[in-house]
């Protein structure tokens, strides 16, 4: 059964790094071009799109340090709790983005047309995925907690730290 959940972990992990790479490529090459652009932007969009971008950011680089399969990365669940509220939130700002926009319903994820709103709904999509799947990982994760609990209390008396043996 660990192998099962080793490789669950891995998969996870992996995709998590795609789609916050997919998400980081297409709000980063925005903010690119509105910087290169040298237009005066409201500055408020700018700071959500930024939100987004660190966001994807910060979970490539979570995602590439417990991609390396070591069993502390499945204690690592409230994190992954964390992340996938945080890419909930920039689910959030990118719907509100395009709901100002001519694209179409929120829920409508076709890429047809409009490159502007084809890149932006990919965006929209991959982040709410990457919310999922860091919410999935973070299952996997209490899942396997709580069975490695469960099985080192059944087997063996585990002592605390700090406290000598009677041996």
């Amino acid at each position: 059964m660990p192998v099962i959940s080793r490789l669950a972990s891995i998969i996870l992990r992996v995709a998590e790094i795609a789609f916050a790479a997919v998400v980081a490529g297409v709000i980063g090459h925005y903010l690119a071009e509105v910087n290169h652009s040298g237009a005066d932007v409201d500055w408020w969009p700018q700071s959500r799109w930024i939100y987004t971008e660190v966001i994807a950011g910060l979970s490539i680089l979570l995602g590439l340090i417990w991609l390396i399969p070591f069993s502390s990365g499945f204690f690592s669940w409230p994190m992954d709790i964390i992340i996938s509220l945080a890419w909930f939130a920039a689910f959030g700002v990118l719907v509100d983005t395009l709901r100002h926009m001519p694209c179409g319903s929120i829920w409508s994820w076709h890429f047809r047309g409009d490159q502007m709103c084809g890149r932006w709904k990919a965006a929209e999509a991959f982040s709410f995925l990457s919310a999922i799947i860091w919410l999935v990982s973070a299952i996997v994760g209490i899942w396997f907690t709580f069975r490695v609990r469960d099985s080192t209390t059944d087997r063996v008396h585990r002592r605390r730290w700090g406290r000598r043996s009677a041996v």
